[in-house]
């Protein structure tokens, strides 16, 4: 029993991180209606931003570094909202190019980190203590409590800013209808600027918390393929099934690699992705449009 207890802790920990990420995806799609796959060098960017935040800065302290790493992710997702897709928006291009020019994107900083920081590995100092909490014969490391913890403050604040703000029912009414929004007065561009800005801080949270449990390095932002498969397992455009795919994949995951073999930890993940696809293109709480790539 305890090793169950263990494994589902630790699949918390992980789906909470899958969440974070994931509803970056779910913000995007829910207006846009496409998948921004430069997702992902937001997130080894917020990674970065935080090491070199501890590191460089003297005496920062984890919630300083936290909150710069997510506000210059913030900034990056907004930057790249403007110069790679809102010219696409200005001439009604489809939805392939902005994946097209998502992958470019994503490409692009991968490599502009590879060529300027380097493509080592690199460790985040020792910011909380080591010493798990342990209760009888459940060890629980102080890492995963902090991610989830971090992850669910996080996640409260998303849903309190979107269901009880005026910004929240603009970005209500925008997944809804982005044209009607805007023939009722809704300026779809400030709306579409701030659910890039959420996305990337929340980006840059996960990247962060991520880094801190293992290593930062250029190509990170492949964990985003995860989270992808959690968003689309919950439903592509739904908040709430964004988290709810990310948790349970993350305790598959889990339990799959603790019970049966941790080689098959990704095997598991894009098994549910192709399962998900056939039988429910929706998925969980998601809601079936014309073009859901």
């Amino acid at each position: 029993m305890s090793v169950f207890i263990q494994q589902f802790i630790n699949g918390l920990s992980i789906g909470s991180i899958y969440a974070l990420m994931a509803v970056g995806y779910s913000l995007v799609y829910s207006i846009l209606n496409f998948s921004n796959f430069a997702h992902g060098g937001v997130i080894m960017l917020g990674a970065y931003f935080g090491l070199y935040a501890v590191t460089l800065i003297g005496g920062m302290p984890f919630l300083g570094a936290l909150i710069i790493a997510a506000l210059l992710a913030g900034l990056v997702a907004v930057v790249l909202e403007k110069i790679a897709y809102r010219p696409l928006r200005k001439r009604n291009a489809p939805g392939l190019y902005f994946i097209i020019s998502a992958m470019g994107a994503s490409i692009f900083l991968e490599n502009l980190v590879i060529v300027t920081i380097g493509p080592t590995f690199r460790t985040y100092p020792q910011m909380i203590s080591r010493e798990p909490f342990t209760f009888g014969s459940i060890s629980i490391s102080r890492i995963d409590v902090l991610m989830f913890v971090i992850a669910a403050i996080s996640l409260v604040l998303l849903v309190f800013i979107i269901e009880k703000t005026k910004v929240g029912l603009a970005i209500r009414a925008c997944s809804y209808s982005a044209k009607g929004s805007n023939l009722m007065g809704v300026n779809v561009n400030r709306i579409i600027f701030v659910i890039f800005l959420l996305g990337g801080m929340l980006a840059g949270v996960a990247g962060m918390l991520f880094g801190m449990k293992y290593t930062v390095y250029p190509q990170i932002g492949v964990i985003t393929n995860k989270s992808f498969v959690a968003a689309v397992f919950g439903g592509l455009g739904s908040l709430p099934g964004a988290v709810i795919g990310s948790i349970l994949l993350g305790l598959i995951e889990t339990f799959g690699a603790g019970y049966i073999a941790s080689n098959y930890r990704d095997l598991i993940a894009f098994s549910l992705l192709i399962v998900v696809l056939v039988i429910k293109p929706s998925g969980i709480m998601g809601k079936i449009t014309e073009d859901k790539a």
